[in-house]
Order: structure tokens, then C-alpha cells, then sequence
């Protein structure tokens, strides 16, 4: 294997993960355990969380939208019927068990500040409904990720919104072809052009 492909793979793939019909627990009941639901209730409310103890923010969240809590510690098996899986504790014999333990039930990992036992990490992103940008540094600077996620937030309009609406709209009732395609594109350049003169 080259120098370049073995640097190449050390980046994280950017993907977009549709989350219907996909259970998600969160081991872990306090400030980063919060900051990663935050994130996952933009996108799902299929959400299980497992902890001894919980921050006041977490449990509002939890009562708030209606999630299923057990206060416990975490048991072997926990993970068995769950897509994807956060550990969010300082504990790291227990993030290194959780993520081993993950392979045996193809359950996607990610283990907060322990990129050894993560299958994917949480990018910087923007979501103004159906727009979403993700920002990752692969790790290298997560507080440049988050300035250029502010810095985008403040450069998208507010009426993107209503222009997507618009544009999904016209994608479900023309007819495919190169016409509409052609259409389409032109009403997104123009769009972004027209933003960029404001």
C-alpha cells in the first residue's frame, strides 16, 4: 500500500446516515452525553439512554421528548438490539469493552475523545431543515470546526428554506429528463448567485 493511500485513509468518509427504523443508545448521563442527544433530536427521537446519574439538561431532555432512561451502570448485551451505540464516559475499559463488544452485533461505535473506539465521529454542522453541512477536521481541530460551522451559519440566508421547498416541489412534478435537470441547476446557480451579490 502507498505512503499517500495509508495517509488518505486515516480521514473520516463523509456520509449521511439515514436514522429511520435505527435505535440509537447513549451510555452516559452527563455534559457530553447531553451535547451528543442535542445533536441526534435534530435528526431522531428513537433514542435509549443508560446511565447512573443525569445532568439536569439530560434529564429534561429526556422527559422533554419522551425517551427511554434506565439508571443503571451498563451490562454486557446492553447494546444488542441498537444501530448505533454512544459512550459517552470517561470510563475507557469500559468505552474499549462497549466498542468490541459493538463488532459482535455490527453496532456502529463512537467513543467520546477515544478515536481508538469510534467507528465515525459527530461533525460541526449546520442544519437549516432540509439543508444540512457537516465540518470535520478528522479530529485535528475540533475548535476550527466549530468556528467555520458559525462562520457558515451566519453566511446561509434564511430563505434557504423555503427555497429547497420550492425545488423539491418542482423535482416531484416535472418529468425527469435533461430539460429538468437543466432547469434545475440554473435555479440553484442563480439562487447562490444572486445570495452572493447581497
Amino acid at each position: 500500500m502507498s505512503q499517500t493511500h495509508e495517509k488518505r485513509c486515516m480521514s473520516y468518509f463523509p456520509a449521511f446516515l439515514k436514522l429511520d427504523n435505527k435505535k440509537i443508545l447513549i451510555v452516559g448521563g452527563g455534559y457530553i452525553a447531553h451535547e451528543k442527544l442535542e445533536h441526534l433530536l435534530d435528526f431522531t427521537s428513537d433514542i435509549s439512554v443508560i446511565a447512573l446519574e443525569l445532568s439536569d439538561d439530560m434529564a429534561k431532555d429526556i422527559k422533554d421528548n419522551n425517551l427511554t432512561y434506565e439508571q443503571r451502570a451498563y451490562k454486557t448485551g446492553d447494546i444488542k438490539d441498537f444501530a448505533i451505540v454512544i459512550v459517552a464516559v470517561d470510563d475507557i475499559p469500559l468505552q474499549a469493552e462497549i466498542f468490541a463488544e459493538s463488532k459482535q452485533y455490527n453496532c456502529l461505535c463512537n467513543s467520546v475523545d477515544s478515536v481508538d473506539y469510534c467507528d465515525f465521529i459527530f461533525p460541526s454542522y449546520v442544519k437549516k431543515d432540509d439543508l444540512t453541512v457537516a465540518i470535520s477536521t478528522s479530529g485535528a481541530s475540533p475548535a476550527m470546526a466549530k468556528h467555520l460551522r458559525m462562520y457558515l451559519q451566519n453566511l446561509i440566508p434564511d430563505g434557504i428554506s423555503d427555497f429547497l421547498k420550492e425545488m423539491k416541489e418542482l423535482r416531484k412534478t416535472l418529468p425527469k429528463g435533461k430539460e429538468r435537470m437543466k432547469m434545475l441547476d440554473k435555479k440553484a446557480q442563480d439562487y447562490i448567485k444572486d445570495w452572493g451579490n447581497k
